[in-house]
């Protein structure tokens, strides 16, 4: 605790010095907090004109805190956490109040939606890309169901780029170096090319190495089944390309057309998860590990188990590159006219994904968890030789097309926006073909291997449509400071899914003849059977199809009052819908097929799919700024309630299996606040609050009917997470000016999964899914605007983690070798910063 205490600390002295040197200076001209402008509503005006909880980052902020994609922020909002999906670093699951994705599949939206430049992105892969130049970001926490629509049951995430300019040429570079050499260029140019057409181009290149050691046995020939190939060194090495051309067209003075293009091209080389407690907790009598439980003892004795952060672990095979491809083109047309505009955006998005994993944990060549290369006994068996490298495929492309009508009339004194929306989308997950997905000697005879070889491809076709409607009416009462707001949205939406798979199960031993039976063969399927192991027609998947629609009608009502012009209250009640789907990792083909994986008749299957889910919500806030404008305290109290929620969860005793229903109901309630204080001239304090308490109300267990409501938890849902900031310029002169920031950030324990017995098994939250709380602090020195060749020059120094806090941002329980594995944060990171504009 002594160094989080110091971190605390250093923010007070950082406070107390400064307050010091300011009573001493010139007071002569009025301070205030400048005004923020945000759009969330679709429409420029201030955040405390805003009745929604949101959190805004401008130009500045976002350089100051070290933001450069939403992989950043993390850590800097209450109430939202983001954490790697387990098997791709360039997906993010995005939790707004607990609300969030666990899964990330082509067939499933997430409940928080993010948005570029007012165009929804469909998919949480690539989110994690750096965007070459933000303007500003917007989280908006809480539903969003009447603007924004389907899939922000937990809250949406706005990213708004820099547009071009006539008024003048501008130039912007960056360029960042670090530890673990880091290097980061990034380019901008503003050009006006004449009075009403201005371009502007954007360039980024970024890489770091990883701070994970990769020490396996990378090309060993003598291992059972391994094919040499290159392996990568560490785990969390980046590579990142993108640039953006941008086109503003005034083509009258009541017309403006943008036209933007961005490409990004990220490499990376996976993490990979540190073992952290062996299966049952070292005492494998005591527990069952279902279909994999004939190898947990010969897999955890090839196993190395740590609970602190290692510097090496080892893949088990060539670790493989990872990369994503994402790119799109988009078109706003603005017209304004006397008492109403009219916006139009248009947008055509692709992503291709391509990511390796390796779950084995540890070196060991003769017990494997990935999808390289293998050429034994089982592989001559089912394909005649050895099945090939896979690295599992993500191809998609989406268009939308949004039209907004804004204005008002009677007297100003009813403003609206109306508008319709239409998006639809294509995408294919290809895990194909035949493949190696685990393979270890079994228990009970080392001579003995298990071996699973797998092959999967998913098709999907979405369709969304809406048309939506926001009035809001001041009437001629109590000065015009009661503001009355009714918004409505139909969504109507239909989905189709499309799975293929194979599944096989080999025993491989010497005596059997060809070296190896699949679970079907007579040989061995009393053994197999025994073991839980399924006969592989019952995971079998040809053209198994699934198709649904879904609609729905969501209502908003906000009451807002103006205590002074300062001062501001609101009350609202909010609804909103996330869309149903299909779940690809359910292991049924349809209701009648029989048990699952986990010997449980579920009465559903992947054809069935799962129901759209439905929230309420009613918050009540406040908007204020005290201290002649150099306070600013906004908070919020709500209480959310969510019907059909859908339910994830891992199927007990498989390693991928997973099932999702709309079993349930769940509330939570909690309180947001943001402090913002101009204590001096000189400096600016930030302080950020949540609170949240959840639970899940209501599950019906879909096999016996039972409520099992006490087995589930929300997946990211931290009862407190706080934010402290302290900026302190130092000194200025007409030489520029020096600036030290430190923030600290904490946030609270965690669930890491969506059932109890998997968060903390037996109650024990060193075996499970379990995330401890942390906190994080992080400097920067900067000197600014200091002139140079006409422009202006900064250097900044900065460090992040800075005591070094050894934290896990997920974990998991379902490997045959563990109980739990983590995947850690990011240690220490420290660099410069050179930034020359003009």
């Amino acid at each position: 605790m002594k160094r989080y205490a110091t971190g605390v600390a250093l923010l007070g002295s950082a406070l107390a010095s400064s307050i010091a040197l300011a009573q001493g200076g010139s007071q002569a001209a009025p301070i205030a907090l400048e005004e923020v402008i945000v759009t969330a509503q679709k429409k420029a005006e201030s955040l405390q004109d805003t009745p929604i909880s949101l959190t805004a980052f401008g130009a500045e902020r976002l350089e100051t805190d070290g933001i450069n994609s939403l992989a950043d922020i993390g850590s800097k909002v209450p109430s939202l956490t983001i954490e790697p999906f387990p098997i791709n670093n360039t997906t993010l699951r995005i939790f707004i109040r607990g609300i969030g994705i666990s899964d990330s599949q082509v067939t499933q939206d997430p409940p928080v939606g993010i948005y570029v430049d007012g165009v929804y992105v469909a998919r949480a892969t690539g989110t994690a890309l750096d965007v070459a130049e933000l303007e500003r970001m917007e989280i908006l926490r809480g539903p969003q169901g009447t603007l924004y629509g389907r899939n922000t049951t937990g809250g949406a995430v706005n990213l708004i780029t820099k547009r071009p300019s006539v008024d003048a040429f501008e130039f912007k570079q960056k360029f960042v170096v670090g530890n673990r050499d880091l290097f980061t260029s990034k380019t901008s140019a503003n050009l006006p090319i004449t009075d009403r057409l201005a371009a502007k181009v954007a360039f980024l290149t970024t890489s770091q190495r990883g701070w994970l050691e990769n020490t396996g046995p990378q090309n060993d020939p003598t291992s059972p089944g391994f094919i040499a190939g290159d392996s990568e060194d560490y785990f969390g090495s980046r590579d990142v390309q993108g640039y953006r051309f941008d086109l503003r067209w005034d083509a009258t003075d009541w017309m403006t057309v943008d036209y933007a293009y961005d490409f990004s091209d990220m490499t990376t080389v996976n993490t990979i998860y540190q073992p952290v407690t062996p299966p049952c907790g070292g005492d494998t009598s005591s527990c069952n590990k279902g279909q994999t439980d004939q190898i947990k003892n010969s897999t955890s004795s090839r196993t190395t188990y740590s609970d602190k952060r290692e510097d090496e672990l080892a893949s088990s095979s060539p670790m493989q590159d990872s990369t994503t491809e994402v790119e799109g083109h988009s078109v706003t047309i603005a017209m304004d006219f006397d008492t109403w505009q009219l916006k139009y955006i248009g947008a055509y998005r692709t992503l291709d994904d391509e990511a390796y994993a390796d779950l084995t944990g540890d070196g060991d060549p003769d017990f494997r968890l990935d999808s390289q290369a293998y050429c034994g006994p089982a592989a001559q068996v089912a394909v005649g030789g050895c099945t090939p490298l896979v690295v599992p495929k993500i191809s998609q492309n989406q268009t939308s097309h949004e039209l907004q009508f804004t204005g008002d009339f009677a007297d100003g004194r009813v403003e609206y926006i109306v508008g319709a929306y239409y998006f639809e989308e294509e995408a294919q997950e290809d895990n194909s073909p035949l493949h190696h997905q685990l393979s270890a000697p079994i228990d009970a005879d080392p001579n003995t291997r298990i071996v699973n070889l797998l092959s999967q491809k998913y098709d999907i076709e979405n369709e969304s449509s809406a048309l939506f409607g926001q009035f809001t009416w001041t009437p001629a009462i109590l000065e015009d400071r009661l503001h009355l707001t009714f918004g409505y949205r139909h969504s109507e939406d239909s989905r189709y899914a499309l799975k293929n798979q194979e599944d096989f199960v080999y025993i491989e031993n010497p005596l059997l003849p060809g070296g190896a039976a699949e679970a079907s063969n007579p040989l061995v399927a009393t053994f197999l059977g025994g073991a839980g192991i399924p006969n592989s027609d019952d995971r079998r998947f040809d053209n198994v199809e699934g198709d649904t629609d879904f609609s729905d009608d969501s209502f908003t009502l906000t009451a807002e009052f103006d205590v002074t012009d300062d001062i501001n209250i609101y009350a609202k009640s909010v609804e909103a819908y996330k869309a149903g789907g299909f779940n690809t990792r359910d292991p049924q083909r349809d209701g009648n097929q029989g048990p699952a994986s986990d010997g449980t008749d579920y009465g559903f299957g992947f054809k069935e799919g799962f129901a759209s889910e439905k929230v309420q919500s009613y918050e009540i806030g406040v908007k204020s700024e005290l201290m002649d404008r150099r306070l600013r305290v906004n908070g919020n109290v709500f209480y959310s309630e969510y019907t059909d929620i859908q339910l994830n969860q891992i199927l007990t005793g498989t390693v991928a299996d997973t099932k999702v229903s709309n079993a349930g109901e769940a509330e939570m309630q909690g309180m947001e606040m943001d402090v913002t204080f101009l204590a001096t001239r000189d400096i600016l304090m930030l302080f950020n609050y949540a609170y949240l308490d959840t639970e899940v109300t209501k599950a019906t267990s879909a096999a016996t009917g039972e409520d099992i409501s006490d087995t589930f938890v929300f997946f990211s849902a931290p009862q407190h997470s706080y934010t402290l900031a302290v900026d302190w310029t130092i000194t200025q002169g007409d030489w520029g000016r020096l600036n030290f920031n430190i923030s600290h950030n904490f946030m609270d324990e965690r669930n890491g999964g969506s059932r109890s017995f998997n968060v903390a098994k037996d109650g024990d939250k060193s075996r499970g899914t379990f995330l401890d709380d942390y906190r994080l602090t992080n400097m920067r020195l900067s000197a600014t605007g200091m002139p140079l060749w006409g422009g202006v020059f900064q250097v900044a120094g900065w460090v992040k983690n800075v005591f070094d806090e050894e934290y896990h941002v997920t974990a998991i329980d379902n490997t045959p070798q563990i109980d739990r594995a983590v995947i850690w944060g990011e240690p220490r990171t420290y660099g410069l910063d050179l930034i020359y504009e003009y």
